[in-house]
């Protein structure tokens, strides 16, 4: 009896010590830096778009209100996906990742169009867009499949075959949002690349996606015109090179420390400015200092998540940062190279501060995966938190 009493009160502290292992380990860095871009971002988009909200929606805060709304829903999902031991997701990625196909294939025949792109569905009176639950479903499925067969990925063939599974869903959304498929096959490249020892046939097979990207532009002659706006905006300046102009207009008028808060005349120039080019009017309200701040910011974010990708407990848990990292360093990438002209128009977000319910609800959850894999790290006596 006394055995049983001292058991109990064993596997009662042992519980207890498991429970301040995890509240110990959970990055509360990564917290607060995703919260403050975040706060940061819908101070910037309300500076951006009250003028344009008020004369097209008869409401200044009408952006900022749905964007507010997706970042709760964002939050609701990032405190089950936080909640939900990540390992249990393992078992479900690939009915998500056929989930994810069969959406994005629908969107294309009864998808909402907006601005003359067919890529929302409207469900209950909410939309969103399937292509950013895709990039989930990429991490979780290339995680779980690194995790199960880690020595496969050592060789050509078997590094060839696990990025196969992304190209149905990489033609699919390919279809019609090139820069979107972009970001899906650059995550699933660069998992698979750490994954393998073989940088000579990556090589070949980034030159090879490279050709596929260029014949796919030539096939449509809008995608060839962002070409031409991108190396000569100023002949461009009726369609995509007018913005392109008018943004760096903005850069430029912003100097060092820019124009302050709220007094930005190029918003009300930029069109859509609050979306892909809200980086653009960040530069003239809080000049170069301040995109320098918000780019310090994303880098400490990134560096939170190679944190936990580097002490995870597990491959799997290990490989979900990875492709978030990623995920997270292509879009802001991508996006600050668009509105500084150094690559063509593509339409990519700017993680937690562009406007976009759908980016910033599923961001906030996949953020909450890698707080979930947090939880359970695993340190060496020397290693710094």
């Amino acid at each position: 009896m006394v055995r049983e009493k001292e058991y109990a009160a064993s596997r009662r502290e042992a519980r207890r010590r498991k429970r301040i292992k995890k509240l110990l380990n959970f990055d509360y860095t990564l917290l607060l830096i995703v919260i403050f871009i975040l706060a940061f971002g819908l101070v910037m988009l309300y500076s951006t778009s009250a003028y344009a909200a008020a004369l097209k929606k008869g409401n200044s805060v009408f952006y900022l209100k749905r964007q507010m709304f997706a970042a709760g829903l964002g939050f609701v999902g990032m405190f089950f996906s936080t909640k939900i031991d990540y390992r249990r997701w393992s078992h479900f990625v690939w009915p998500i990742y056929i989930i994810s196909i069969f959406l994005c294939i629908i969107v294309v025949f009864v998808g909402t169009n907006i601005n003359g792109q067919s890529r929302w569905l409207s469900i209950g009176g909410i939309q969103f867009q399937p292509s950013e639950i895709g990039k989930v479903a990429v991490i979780m499925l290339l995680a779980n499949v690194i995790d199960r067969a880690p020595k496969a990925q050592r060789s050509f063939q078997g590094s060839m075959k696990t990025l196969a599974l992304v190209l149905p869903l990489f033609a699919v959304v390919g279809y019609n949002n090139l820069s979107t498929a972009i970001i899906i096959m650059g995550i699933a490249f660069v998992m698979v690349f750490i994954a393998s020892p073989k940088f000579w046939y990556f090589t070949a097979a980034a030159g090879g996606a490279v050709l596929l990207v260029i014949v796919y532009i030539s096939l449509a002659s809008y995608r060839a015109g962002r070409i031409g706006a991108w190396l000569h905006p100023e002949d461009y300046i009726s369609s995509t090179g007018y913005q392109t102009l008018q943004g760096l207009y903005a850069i430029g008028s912003g100097g060092l420390f820019g124009k302050g808060l709220g007094e930005s005349m190029q918003k009300y120039i930029v069109p859509e400015a609050q979306n892909d080019m809200i980086f653009s009017i960040i530069c003239e309200e809080l000049g170069v200092f301040g995109a320098v701040c918000i780019i310090l910011l994303y880098i400490l974010m990134l560096y939170r998540l190679l944190f936990i990708a580097s002490h995870a407990k597990d491959m799997f848990g290990s490989y979900i940062c990875i492709g978030i990292m990623t995920h997270i360093a292509l879009q802001v990438v991508l996006n600050i190279a668009v509105v500084t002209n150094s690559i063509p128009n593509t339409g990519v977000t700017l993680p937690l501060i562009s406007y976009g319910g759908t980016s910033v609800a599923i961001l906030l959850t996949e953020l909450g995966l890698a707080l979930s894999v947090s939880k359970n790290m695993e340190f060496k006596e020397d290693d710094d938190v």
